[in-house]
């Protein structure tokens, strides 16, 4: 049974990819960051939400997987998203077909 967490940044699922299609696999979480292209990533702040998301699943070990449990990982990965932005790691996406701000609005030089 496939479950997932979806908040508006981080979608985390039980699945693998294959041919572009998640296919339900309970052994496999996929990490899919920033769906809609919001923000303008580096690989260090990607970096930090793969490292983060491995420190929570590894805090999970042992622990059931529910649906519950990976809305906790999300949450806390979306937490990370929003220092992110904050602390101007990341910026907005301002060729985004939806510019929206969900994370405040950004810094402008004086």
């Amino acid at each position: 049974m496939l479950l997932k967490s979806t908040t508006r940044h981080i979608h985390i699922y039980t699945a693998e990819i294959q041919n572009e299609e998640l296919v339900d696999n309970e052994q496999v979480l996929t990490l899919d960051i920033d769906p809609d292209n919001e923000f303008n990533w580096n690989d260090q702040a990607l970096q930090q939400i793969y490292r983060k998301f491995d420190q929570l699943v590894e805090a999970f070990n042992g622990e059931d997987l529910t649906e519950y449990n990976l809305r906790r990982i999300g949450s806390d990965l979306e937490h990370l998203v929003r220092s992110l932005i904050h602390g101007g790691e990341i910026s907005y996406n301002l060729n985004c077909r939806a510019v929206n701000y969900s994370m405040g609005l950004p810094r402008v030089s004086s």
